[in-house]
């Protein structure tokens, strides 16, 4: 996978919204990092560090702590399939089993261009939908094999 680099200056403006020496925005310094880079990269966990007076330690036990945080870049688009029980009932892991195929990729996994990651879920909420996809954020309900990949393709 490739790597992607970060603008140091952003990590640094990042951490400056929070008090110096006072460790106790660290969750919140933590989002902001991954909202800003679609994950949380180290270079960025040591400025927070430094600036906040904590130890890196204790920022690397919470974003793996968490699942919200990603230690590794993401692609542009995040394909998420719930795999719960009522997803798997209606046909999740025929959806996981095609998009694995198309992209030639296994769950956690990120194309190597950095388009596609493909994540399963345990439940997201909406049972009456199922089986049911996340792209970005915005989720298909009622997925038909076929449809999640013409819905990565673009064509739905």
């Amino acid at each position: 996978m490739s790597k992607r680099c970060i603008d140091p200056a952003k990590a640094r403006e990042i951490a400056e919204r929070y008090p110096a020496g006072d460790g106790t925005g660290l969750i919140h310094a933590l989002q902001d990092v991954q909202a800003a880079f679609g994950y949380v990269p180290c270079e960025a966990v040591e400025v927070l560090c430094e600036h906040l007076g904590v130890p890196i330690s204790k920022a690397f036990s919470a974003t793996t702590f968490y699942k919200a945080f990603s230690l590794t870049p993401k692609g542009d688009v995040v394909i998420r399939i719930c795999t719960g029980t009522a997803c798997h009932i209606r046909g999740a892991q025929t959806l996981v089993d095609e998009i694995r195929a198309v992209l030639s990729i296994e769950p956690g996994e990120t194309t190597e261009d950095m388009k596609f990651t493909l994540e399963t879920v345990n439940c997201v909420g909406a049972c009456a939908m199922a089986p049911v996809v996340s792209l970005n954020g915005e989720y298909h309900g009622g997925v038909q094999p076929g449809a999640a990949t013409r819905m990565i393709r673009g064509e739905e």
